[in-house]
């Protein structure tokens, strides 16, 4: 599960809400699904996680990943 995208986790994701939506889902088979969507939840929310450290972070003349700071950009 960790190996799919994060589009792929959340088309995934998706998919089984609206199946347990429908209603049409025995209750074991539902108590599945919904621990695999909690999974898949886990997985988006740590890639979401890394991708917004990723953001947060630029690379400065040496090649080096610092801490974005707005206002040290806006003196310059």
């Amino acid at each position: 599960m960790e190996n799919l995208s994060f589009e792929e986790s959340l088309e995934k994701l998706e998919s089984i809400v609206h199946e347990l939506e429908s209603g049409g889902v025995e209750l074991e088979k539902a108590i599945d699904k919904y621990t695999e969507a909690m999974k898949l939840v886990k997985v988006c929310s740590e890639k979401l996680n890394s991708a917004t450290e990723k953001v947060n972070k630029i690379l400065n003349e040496n090649g080096e990943l610092v801490d974005f700071n707005v206002a040290e950009n806006e003196e310059a």
